[in-house]
């Protein structure tokens, strides 16, 4: 047996004996399972594992548990203070190698599309679907691409398109939801 399996079934035994039902956390859906076969299996979205940290009784843990108490610290600080949150934003892509430019024109396109965004919303469009065909034709018009086309294109996944543009492509975007745009 797999040593994460071995562990979440021990862990799951651990935690329904202190009164904590996993399946309250977690989902069961049928899945192939390494046999080919369909098996209930398990599973979980980002949240429900951090609820799921929260509630491993094991000192290994322990890290885990004051990171998810130092995110949670940090964004009643943001709540509070929003310019902390631009702030930690910036230490972030400063953390990354991004250069004080290319950090400006990201908070610059963000202030932008923000603004693109609510104009839209006073226009009726709705948020969702509509949103994101409105983008894609902005996309399409200064890449010949749709957005899905052009993460595929730079070989994203889940990662943000903007933040892996670079300052020609965030300047490409920002004229283009100046307001007058629309």
């Amino acid at each position: 047996m797999d040593t994460g399996i071995r562990y979440w079934s021990v862990l799951n035994t651990r935690l329904k004996q202190e009164g904590c039902e996993p399946t309250t956390i977690c989902s069961t859906l049928k899945m192939i399972a390494a046999d080919g076969k369909m098996r209930l299996t398990d599973v979980a979205n980002v949240e429900q594992l951090f609820r799921l940290i929260q509630s491993v009784p094991s000192p290994k843990a322990e890290p885990f548990k004051q990171w998810l108490a130092q995110l949670g610290r940090e964004r009643l600080e943001e709540i509070d203070d929003p310019e902390q949150g631009i702030e930690r934003l910036m230490e972030y892509y400063h953390r990354k190698g991004y250069s004080a430019n290319w950090i400006n024109q990201r908070l610059k396109s963000i202030e932008v599309r923000k603004e693109l965004t609510d104009e839209w919303e006073r226009r009726g469009v709705q948020k969702g679907h509509e949103f994101a065909t409105l983008t894609d034709i902005i996309t399409h018009g200064w890449s010949g691409m749709t957005t899905k086309q052009y993460k595929q294109f730079k070989g994203l996944k889940t990662e943000s398109l903007r933040d892996n543009m670079t300052n020609l492509e965030l300047v490409l975007v920002a004229p283009l939801s100046e307001p007058g745009f629309l």
